[in-house]
């Protein structure tokens, strides 16, 4: 999958992933491969990533908005 992380200021991460993990605004949820469509608010907290090199990471947004299509993660941050 294809995720893509950017704020109003700046692009913050731009690669391939194997899953990850947001702080949606009614709770947290995970997304795979092939995750079906969705469009969710965020709230504060941190975006739990798994890259393809199996790497960890981590970053922390102030809430935003999230839309999975087609294998493609697009995350409009604060």
């Amino acid at each position: 999958m294809k995720l893509e992380i950017v704020t109003p200021d700046k692009h913050i991460y731009s690669g391939e992933v194997i899953s990850v993990k947001f702080p949606g605004s009614d709770g947290s949820f995970g997304v795979l491969n092939d995750h079906a469509p969705i469009i969710s608010s965020l709230k504060e907290g941190v975006i739990e990533v798994v890259a393809e090199n199996n790497k960890e990471l981590s970053f922390k947004i102030g809430g935003g908005v999230v839309e999975v299509l087609k294998n493609r993660i697009i995350v409009l941050a604060e």
